[in-house]
């Protein structure tokens, strides 16, 4: 069973710097786009980051400069360094992966969302 375990999230203040994990695991056979959104209570959730396995990432305009997004292949994991925070960045941070297994076919994965608080 494929399971995203986000880590990384907590409190910081306006100007200092996050880094967010994701480790994918359970039977995966193929991952492709893996990616990091955002979700504010009554709000849509949001794109933040994502990156192919070739490395080409993609940002929303309100983190470029700020945010970047990486992944080491190998150890199924993805990670968002978050500089320069604002308080508007805070929100629920949710991972996001392309998976196939052997008997699934590719499906969009969620993990459970991490907490990013950003204190003015």
């Amino acid at each position: 069973q494929v399971q995203l375990v986000e880590s990384g999230g907590g409190l910081v203040q306006a100007g200092g710097s996050l880094r967010l994990s994701c480790v994918a695991s359970g039977g995966i056979f193929r991952m492709d786009v893996m990616g990091w959104y955002r979700q504010a209570p009554g709000k849509q959730r949001e794109l933040v980051a994502t990156i192919t396995n070739g490395g080409s990432t993609n940002y929303a305009d309100s983190v470029k400069g700020r945010f970047t997004i990486s992944r080491d292949i190998a150890k199924n994991t993805v990670y968002l360094r978050m500089n320069i925070l604002k308080p508007n960045d805070a929100d629920v941070y949710y991972c996001n992966a392309h998976i196939a297994t052997h008997y699934v076919p590719r499906t969009d994965y969620w993990g459970q969302g991490t907490q990013v608080t950003v204190s003015s």
